[in-house]
């Protein structure tokens, strides 16, 4: 696919391309992210009241996305709400329909709208004079999100691992997005644990589910306990952490814990969030978050540290190129992205490591030198606290499995 399909299948365009096939008012274009709730991503137009909703809770209340994502189908105020006078009294028709004078919408799942692995949804709305959505556009809304969730997984840059022994294209030329690397990525990148510690997304005991590393299942379920444990009066609690499959292999995670959270049940729920390698983050455009200028704003800032990393550029670079200061710059990363400034540059340093460990064309010396550690014992060291293995240890689980997966 040439860059310009690459551009057009986007979330951006996602909107005006729907509009072609269903008539509407009002759009959305709704995602999960990395750090346990949902953000609106498009239109542009989208009042800072709503944004706001969401942000300060409103997407625990949104329950059409949710079971949209969870059901994969296209739902109606009814499929959720049950009565009519129940969606009329509900803070999704009061905070975001009513006050724009829409009285019916239909939403359909998408797989991953913005960032690989992270679902979403698009909303489609009408006012009471353009009536409500028959079967036929139902279904011709439910084929649009197919073909462009289809569309869009093959725009995107596929994971392919690096042969061992042959130097990796572009190596250490600061290209903007780093070669993916596929040893094993655990399958999913969002888990959903229920009040009564069972997956609720992935379903528990679907082929998703139990592709995930069974040691890695484990954790998540028992991280989820004891951080419940730790709730006490506080409506939710957040952390990040390391699991480890059962290669040793360490999988950077954010998990967020809800006392409640109404769209998706009873009780409390855990969300676990697998971090977005800088690939992933490699492809996201300020316009995919068009709805969102203060996280759009922050993008450019992932582009330079994935171009400068080897440098190691301070804090107050990086803030520089968003025109932001330091404190504000940090704070905003931080709550918006689900992690730090700091980690995400490790997380290029430690992928890069693992291309050129993989390539074998290099000693660690020289391997630590490239990727911007002081010395090789500091590379060795935050490598190994990154991924739980030594860089020699890590090539060579790296090797044997893929050694296995071609056998």
């Amino acid at each position: 696919m040439t860059t310009t399909a690459r551009d057009v299948v986007t979330s951006r365009n996602l909107l005006d391309s729907l509009k072609k096939t269903l008539p509407f008012t009002q759009g959305l274009v709704v995602t999960t992210v990395p750090r346990g709730d949902l953000q609106i991503a498009q239109p542009s137009n989208v009042s800072e009241s709503l944004l706001k909703a969401y942000a300060e809770g409103f997407h625990t209340e949104d329950c059409l996305t949710w079971q949209s994502i969870l059901q994969r189908k296209v739902l109606r105020p009814e499929d959720c709400f049950g009565a009519k006078d129940a969606f009329a009294e509900s803070a999704y028709f009061r905070d975001l329909m009513q006050p724009a004078g829409l009285r019916y919408v239909a939403v359909a799942p998408l797989a991953a709208p913005v960032l690989p692995g992270y679902p979403g949804a698009v909303h489609v709305a009408r006012t009471a004079d353009q009536g409500d959505f028959t079967k036929a556009e139902l279904d011709a809304l439910k084929d649009f999100a197919r073909k462009f969730d289809e569309n869009l997984a093959a725009s995107r840059p596929q994971p392919g691992t690096v042969t061992l022994g042959s130097p990796r294209r572009g190596a250490a030329t600061g290209g903007a997005c780093p070669k993916p690397i596929n040893i094993e990525r655990p399958p999913v990148h969002l888990t959903i644990i229920n009040g009564d510690l069972k997956a609720q997304f992935p379903k528990e005991n679907h082929e998703v589910w139990n592709d995930v590393d069974e040691r890695l299942r484990n954790q998540m379920v028992e991280f989820s306990r004891r951080q419940r444990t730790h709730l006490n009066g506080d409506v939710s609690a957040a952390d990040r952490l390391h699991l480890s499959d059962s290669h040793g292999d360490h999988w950077p995670f954010r998990l967020v814990t809800y006392k409640k959270y109404p769209a998706l049940g009873e009780g409390p729920f855990t969300f676990i969030c697998l971090q977005p390698d800088c690939c992933e983050w490699g492809v996201v455009k300020p316009a995919d978050f068009q709805a969102d200028p203060e996280l759009a704003r922050l993008i450019p800032a992932l582009k330079f540290m994935q171009d400068q990393f080897r440098r190691g550029p301070t804090l107050v670079e990086i803030s520089a190129t968003v025109k932001l200061s330091p404190f504000h710059f940090h704070r905003r990363f931080t709550e918006l992205l689900g992690m730090t400034p700091k980690q995400f540059m490790l997380a290029c340093q430690i992928h890069e490591a693992k291309t050129e460990l993989l390539a074998g064309q290099k000693e660690l010396v020289d391997i630590a030198k490239n990727c911007g550690f002081a010395h090789q014992s500091h590379f060795t060291s935050r490598f190994k606290q990154a991924t739980g293995l030594t860089p020699t240890r890590w090539r060579r689980m790296a090797q044997q499995r893929e050694k296995a997966g071609n056998n």
